[in-house]
């Protein structure tokens, strides 16, 4: 790749390495990546990602391309894109057709709250030649107020509370022996922490568990308001839910849950691309990899807990909750929706239970995962595309 930053070309215009003369050859199928300028390298964002979606779109038939919000505008029919080469392994900037689907890829919650980004955004939602779906990070806390409404999703979610005072930690503690704080706008686990309750009749009765990179801080406190104390120092200015802990299915020790990608394919409908599954680190109060966890076979360690018959069940079961979860975030949020990864956990009775959905999913490790996630993300946007059409 070109660390220098890319090449300049305004005059030649090319799709998939063939150089095209008129807007009337540009091609049918147009996919922009929408993310954010940066400093150092053309733009931000996972560049890898970005080729491999590039290689699976010319696979596929449909051109692709990448663009910063600086450079997204709607008032012509070429706009500024970055494409990629794979002889020389450089990123070219052209001007490039307006897409037809842009696939938001801005990186962060901080970059998705600067107003250019908003602008960006909301013009591609209003505008009459662009489809745009998923456009914004999801909210713990509105996400578990969506779910909850819903018959068909609510008896997926822990007790959860929005905590802003001591007084909605110890409801929860006196129903729950343990309980998990979240940042509301958390990512792979950054945040979270862990409080236990165990018993009146010790001087310490308060455990907290804090995660430090890969092991965790445990901390003893007498009473209540000493450990509101020390949170409101972890927590700082950060929005935070408080929730019921869930005692996980565990593999030689070690709770594990189940990572769900789910995506529209080319008839616009949900379909589940794979099931992944991470189990915590030895120190770990979380499952996220970031945090010590690691990637493993959910079929091995369900049948390890579960045994087979009881296993695909459960793969049944989850398989029809994260579509109902899906469907319902969609509703409630009012926009267009492509794909959505989840976190669902399964305790020791076998019962689902929902803790996190992504809006931006990070990349599966899974090769066959990772294979038909790309797929689906061209084969939908050539479905907005079709269907726009017909309208």
């Amino acid at each position: 790749m070109n660390a220098a930053g890319p090449k300049t070309n305004h005059s030649v215009h090319t799709v998939n390495g063939t150089p095209y003369l008129s807007l009337q050859e540009a091609p049918e199928h147009t996919l922009a990546i929408l993310t954010t300028h940066d400093e150092d390298r053309p733009f931000k964002g996972n560049h890898l990602n970005f080729i491999d979606l590039i290689a699976k779109g010319k696979e596929l038939g449909t051109f692709v391309y990448v663009v910063t919000v600086k450079d997204m505008r709607m008032s012509g029919k070429r706009v500024p894109g970055y494409t990629y080469d794979e002889e020389t392994k450089n990123w070219t900037h052209q001007m490039l057709p307006l897409p037809n689907v842009v696939y938001n890829r801005i990186p962060t919650r901080t970059d998705e709250l600067q107003s250019d980004v908003q602008q960006t955004i909301e013009a591609c939602l209003r505008s009459s030649q662009v489809r745009l779906f998923n456009p914004s990070f999801f909210n713990k806390w509105t996400l578990f107020e969506w779910l909850s409404k819903a018959k068909t999703t609510k008896k997926f979610i822990p007790a959860t509370k929005r905590l802003s005072q001591s007084v909605e930690l110890d409801s929860l503690l006196q129903q729950h022996p343990i309980v998990y704080l979240k940042p509301v706008r958390g990512k792979a686990g950054k945040g979270i922490m862990k409080v236990e309750r165990i018993g009146a009749r010790t001087k310490l009765p308060y455990l907290l568990t804090m995660q430090n990179d890969k092991a965790s801080v445990v901390t003893r406190h007498p009473h209540l308001g000493h450990l509101w104390n020390k949170l409101k120092t972890m927590m700082t200015s950060e929005e935070y839910i408080v929730q019921q802990g869930i005692s996980l299915a565990s593999f030689n020790k070690r709770p594990f849950d189940l990572r769900v990608l789910v995506q529209k394919n080319h008839l616009g409908q949900w379909s589940l691309t794979g099931i992944g599954a991470r189990v915590a680190g030895k120190q770990s109060i979380t499952t996220h990899v970031p945090r010590g966890g690691r990637i493993d076979e959910p079929e091995k360690l369900l049948n390890a807990v579960f045994g087979p018959e009881l296993t695909k069940s459960i793969f049944v079961r989850v398989k029809t909750a994260a579509f109902a979860i899906a469907r319902q975030i969609e509703k409630a949020s009012g926009h267009i929706l492509g794909e959505m990864s989840m976190d669902l956990g399964i305790d020791g009775a076998g019962q689902i239970w929902f803790f996190e959905a992504n809006s931006r999913p990070m990349k599966f490790d899974e090769p066959d995962i990772r294979k038909k996630s790309l797929e689906r993300i061209i084969q939908y946007s050539q479905f907005l595309v079709k269907s726009r059409k017909k309208k």
